[in-house]
């Protein structure tokens, strides 16, 4: 066992805030995508948050990844974070706190405010008991089409004052908010836009209420590359109209007050087209380690690259 130790997302956010970058939280369902992420952060020597998704636990096994994370415990020198993305209930955050997790996600978004504090706060004592951060979510992720009107898209977004008395109330470390990014690889049907606008009210509220710099949260934050998208297309996918979320805005955006930034797309992406690729080029293989092994190394190369857009490069 490695005398190195998971360290807590709170500890993480603190320095994130204070040198103005965002920690990249990339989802991990196997070791290919495990192995990439972690040598990229050792090679650029980059803090990380590794987190897994209800169903990458169903996949993979959480015993299998939580011994995953220990092997990179023990390769690697940069900071680690192992954090639960979407837990929907108290059990699933308790089953991994008790664990190893040192960090969890409770979703209660989709219940009325008052739900959804009362669940947030029961899993925020459980956590901090033990150690462990917790982040929470206020407001409903959503694509943005063009024709959105103004009430959809308030009835959507989080509330400053909501945010606010909910950080107040709940005690969680870090708030996932939705201003305009959504899930998946299809973002925005015409031109990508995030209400910053929003994002500086609610920081402003919830810095107020809890008298320090508060660790905001972006998830649907994938790029949805156009040469990824169209390396997937070129041998076989069928992904028409997809659009991300611009660097550009993710650089912004970590730069004022959002210390978290979720990537899950991109890596699926980068994965899926080199193994259509291989398998393309090369029919004849059937060696597993012919075509993950590329793979692996396509999503190295892409994680590298958000390292520096988010601004961790250097920073473990």
């Amino acid at each position: 066992m490695s005398e190195r130790k998971l360290v807590s997302t709170k500890e993480m956010f603190e320095k994130a805030l204070a040198g103005k970058y965002a920690i990249g939280a990339y989802n991990v369902n196997n070791m290919e995508l495990l192995q990439a992420i972690v040598e990229s952060a050792e090679e650029t020597k980059s803090p990380i948050i590794l987190q897994c998704s209800a169903g990458a636990r169903k996949y993979a096994n959480q015993t299998y990844l939580v011994k995953l994370v220990e092997a990179a415990l023990e390769t690697s020198t940069i900071p680690i974070a192992l954090h639960l993305d979407h837990g929907e209930d108290f059990e699933i955050c308790k089953l991994c706190i008790d664990g190893g997790f040192s960090s969890v996600m409770i979703d209660g978004s989709r219940f009325p405010l008052e739900e959804n504090i009362a669940l947030t706060k029961q899993v925020v004592d459980y956590a901090h008991a033990k150690g462990v951060s917790v982040e929470a979510e206020l407001g409903k992720l959503a694509g943005i089409e063009d024709d959105v009107n103004v009430h959809a898209k308030d009835s959507t977004f989080t509330d400053p004052q909501e945010a606010a008395r909910f950080v107040k109330e709940t005690g969680c470390d870090s708030l996932a908010i939705a201003i305009g990014t959504s899930h998946g690889a299809f973002k925005f049907s015409g031109e990508a836009r995030l209400d910053f606008k929003r994002l500086a009210e609610i920081k402003k509220a919830v810095d107020a209420v809890v008298g320090y710099d508060f660790p905001l949260v972006l998830h649907g934050a994938s790029s949805v590359p156009a040469d990824l998208v169209a390396e997937c297309n070129k041998y076989g996918a069928d992904i028409p109209g997809s659009k991300g979320v611009p660097e550009e805005m993710l650089a912004f955006a970590s730069k004022n007050g959002v210390a978290k930034i979720n990537i899950d797309t991109d890596l699926r992406l980068a994965l899926t087209g080199a193994i259509r690729k291989s398998f393309v080029e090369k029919p004849a293989n059937f060696d597993p380690r012919n075509y993950l092994g590329p793979a692996r190394t396509a999503v190295k190369e892409l994680v590298k690259h958000k390292m520096k857009v988010l601004g961790t490069a250097g920073k473990a």
